[in-house]
C-alpha cells in the first residue's frame, strides 16, 4: 500500500524492518553458496550478486511503499539531499560475506534533511538485529539469549585508560598516511580490536566496546548506525566532529569519551 502525505516514525520504523525482512530472504541464502558470483569494482572492493539483488528488491519495495521518498544506495547511487532519504548498503561487510565470514549485515536508514531519523542494521548470519528510530530509543534481537526486542545502552566508562577501542583496519590509517592518530588512541586505551565495518558501531551502542574510529567511511556505512548509537545514548560524528553520515569518516563512542578520542583522531 503506497503512502499519501506524512507519515509517522513508528510507520517508518515499521516499514525499515519489514525491509530488513526482505532483505535477509534474500541474502541469507546466497551466503556461501557454492555458485555466488564475486566481481570487483573500479575502487577495487568486491560485490555479489547478493549485494545487486538485494537491493534491487529493496528499491522495489520502496517504490511501492514510499514513492516520493528518494534513495541513496551503495551499488545503485543516488543522492543524500533534502527531504526524505532512504539509505541503503545491502551488505555491509561484502568482504566477509564473499569468504563465508558470518559478520555481515544489511543497513536501512531513513534521513529526514540530513539527520538520520530511523535505521536497522540486520545481521542474519549472526542472527542478530539492531534498530532504533528518534526519540523511541535502541533495540536489539538476539535469540541465543531469548530476547525479541531489548533495549541497548551505551556503556558508562569515562576515561580511555579503561576503554575498548575498535577499528576497521591498520592499513586504511597507512593509506591516508595517519596511522600515527590511531596508534596513539589504542596507547590511551585500555584495549583494542578491528570489529570493523556495522558490528563495532553496534558492540558500542550495546556498551560492549566504547570507541570505534572509522578512517574512511560512506554514508550507507553510517546512517543507520548513527541513529543506532544516538538512541543508545552515544555519539557518532565525522572527525571534524560534526554529527553527520556523510563527512567520509566516523568516531563513535559512549558519548563520555567523544572529546578525548577525538583529540586524538580530529582531521
Amino acid at each position: 500500500m503506497c503512502s499519501a502525505g506524512p507519515t509517522s516514525a513508528s510507520a517508518d520504523l515499521d516499514l525499515a524492518l519489514s525491509l530488513a525482512d526482505a532483505a535477509d530472504a534474500v541474502t541469507l541464502p546466497r551466503f556461501r553458496a557454492v555458485d555466488l558470483r564475486v566481481e570487483r569494482k573500479p575502487d577495487r572492493t568486491p560485490v555479489t550478486d547478493a549485494d545487486t539483488a538485494c537491493e534491487d528488491r529493496l528499491r522495489a519495495l520502496l517504490a511501492e511503499h514510499r514513492p516520493d521518498d528518494a534513495i541513496l544506495g551503495e551499488e545503485r547511487g543516488g543522492e543524500l539531499g533534502a527531504g526524505r532519504v532512504w539509505v541503503i548498503d545491502p551488505i555491509d561487510g561484502t568482504k566477509n560475506f564473499s569468504r563465508g565470514v558470518p559478520v555481515w549485515a544489511t543497513l536501512i536508514a531513513l534521513v529526514s534533511d540530513g539527520r538520520p531519523v530511523a535505521g536497522v542494521v540486520s545481521a542474519p548470519a549472526l542472527q542478530r538485529r539492531w534498530w532504533a528510530a528518534a526519540g523511541r530509543g535502541a533495540h536489539t534481537s538476539d535469540p541465543a539469549r531469548g530476547l525479541a526486542a531489548a533495549p541497548v545502552q551505551v556503556s558508562g566508562v569515562g576515561a580511555l585508560e579503561d576503554a575498548y577501542a575498535s577499528t576497521t583496519d591498520l592499513d586504511y590509517w597507512r593509506g591516508i598516511e595517519r596511522q600515527d592518530q590511531w596508534l596513539a588512541l589504542t596507547r590511551a586505551c585500555w584495549e583494542s580490536r578491528a570489529f570493523g565495518d556495522f558490528w563495532h558501531h553496534c558492540l558500542v551502542a550495546e556498551g560492549l566496546i566504547d570507541v570505534a574510529v572509522e578512517p574512511a567511511a560512506y554514508t550507507w556505512d553510517l546512517a543507520a548506525a548513527q541513529i543506532l548509537v544516538e538512541e543508545a545514548g552515544g555519539r557518532l560524528t565525522d572527525l571534524t566532529g560534526a554529527a553527520r553520515p556523510d563527512g567520509g569518516d566516523s568516531l563513535t563512542t559512549n558519548g563520555h569519551l567523544h572529546d578525548a578520542a577525538l583529540a586524538l583522531v580530529r582531521r
